[in-house]
């Protein structure tokens, strides 16, 4: 299975969308934990890196 290649400032696509209904999400933070912040209502949220691996879709931006 290929790998899903980002990085800090990318803009991802996860498989749920956030409750505020948009499903874009910017990377702010790197490190064992990832931070990523919503495009729609700039809500951040903190999840380790496997976790974030699991639930990414793709890679838009």
């Amino acid at each position: 299975m290929e790998e899903k290649q980002f990085d800090l400032n990318n803009i991802v696509e996860m498989k749920k969308a956030h409750p505020c209904g948009a499903n874009r999400w910017k990377i702010i933070r790197m490190g064992a934990d990832i931070r990523i912040k919503c495009e729609g209502c700039g809500h951040s949220v903190m999840i380790p890196r496997r976790e974030f691996t699991r639930k990414l879709k793709k890679v838009l931006a």
